[in-house]
């Protein structure tokens, strides 16, 4: 009697989160976001913004996973951006989000002081039960960034993924069974075990040739890493709609080390990696 009312518990969600779903949500409250953070870096610094706008249980690394509130309230006042302080400025140039409209993400270039793109950004995002919206994930990696779009150009949208509503935690179950078989996979043949589940419109980081955003180049930017790494999951989360989903976790590969974070959509009922961001660890001098 009891599996057969979880069953039908489970069903009744299903089939409220399918009826729930718009056909497509924009991502424009995500792109907004990300905008108004940058905007009140620029008046406030770094350190405050980044507090202002994260979750209690966001994290960064630094250089490992840590709590991102820990890391910059332990920060002494930074001196403003208008009396002569670091001016640290970024825009997305990529963003999607889930079609329960409650995870997102976006990415893009950086510039500090007003120099050319040298780093290019992900935040995930998470919206808040007042309707707002506050990071649970910052980081990056250095690249070139000179070839992005500018400031004023509207980013490219991740179209939306499965409309067929699944519970995020059968959601979170099925990524971490793609998580493991990358990984296994990636202990012999890295690129090979990426190609097997990138989506043809992924966007793959990591070295300094900045973002791949097409076929040809990912294969290039896959070239440049370590042809077996071990990955070791960490954690992530996953839509209420179950159609999105965010993780990140260890690398290590022969004399380097590292970690990933990356988005994975449902399409076509089946899992996709639609972003991967490879960060290295810099060793000790």
């Amino acid at each position: 009697m009891l599996k057969t009312t979880m069953a039908a518990g489970a069903l009744l969600l299903a089939a409220t989160l399918a009826r729930a779903l718009p056909a497509a949500v924009s991502a424009a409250p995500v792109v907004a976001a990300e905008r108004a953070f940058a905007a009140r870096a620029a008046v406030v610094g770094v350190a405050p913004s980044f507090l202002e706008y994260m979750t209690d249980d966001a994290i960064v690394f630094s250089p490992d996973p840590l709590l991102a509130r820990a890391v910059y309230g332990a920060r002494p006042p930074p001196k403003l951006p208008k009396d002569g302080g670091t001016v640290l400025n970024w825009w997305p140039n990529f963003a999607g989000i889930a079609r329960s409209g409650d995870l997102g993400f976006t990415t893009g270039p950086a510039t500090v002081n007003g120099a050319a793109p040298g780093v290019f950004y992900f935040t995930v995002w998470a919206r808040q039960p007042d309707g707002g919206w506050k990071w649970v994930y910052d980081g990056g990696v250095e690249a070139d960034g000179k070839q992005a779009p500018g400031p004023a150009a509207e980013p490219i949208l991740l179209p939306p993924g499965d409309a067929k509503a699944m519970a995020p935690d059968a959601a979170m179950n099925q990524v971490r069974a793609a998580e493991i078989a990358l990984a296994a996979r990636a202990r012999t043949d890295a690129a090979g075990a990426y190609k097997a589940v990138l989506a043809p419109d992924a966007r793959v980081q990591g070295s300094a040739a900045g973002p791949a955003t097409d076929p040809p180049a990912v294969d290039r930017e896959l070239a440049t890493r370590a042809r077996a790494i071990a990955f070791g999951p960490l954690g992530g989360s996953a839509s209420k709609a179950g159609d999105l989903a965010w993780t990140y976790g260890d690398a290590r590969w022969d004399r380097g080390r590292g970690h990933y974070v990356r988005v994975w959509q449902r399409r076509a009922g089946r899992w996709a990696l639609v972003f991967d961001q490879l960060i290295e660890v810099t060793p000790p001098l």
